[in-house]
């Protein structure tokens, strides 16, 4: 297969991916969160808490007990608000999606290694 088909395919794969049910709600739901300032910010804060977290353990493999208890705490309180709830679920689902497709060009490019 040349460039230009491989650069066609991915086209293609970006276009199925804007279609995806998945990429739908997940689209839906940003801007229905992103249309309320206050969730908006306490959904902004919580990720990067947990991304932080996330990140602190995989560069020491330990994790910070307190930050853990507030991201645990923060994640309680987001998820007790139905849309924030949805958006999440909706994320999770997008991400894997996307996480399910590098694991599939991961498989190709540890073959041409």
């Amino acid at each position: 297969m040349n460039q230009i088909n491989v650069h066609d395919k991915a086209h293609e794969l970006a276009r199925a991916l804007k279609e995806s049910d998945q990429y739908k709600a997940y689209v839906q739901l940003k801007e229905q969160v992103d249309a309320k300032p206050e969730l908006a910010a306490m959904l902004n804060d919580f990720n990067e808490k947990n991304t932080a977290l996330q990140a602190q353990h995989m560069m020491t493999g330990k994790m910070d007990e307190e930050a853990l208890e507030e991201v645990k705490k923060l994640y309680a309180i987001v998820i007790a608000d139905p849309l924030a709830n949805m958006y999440l679920q909706a994320n999770l689902a997008f991400s894997q999606l996307i996480n399910d497709i590098y694991t599939i060009l991961g498989e190709v490019i540890r073959v041409g290694q």
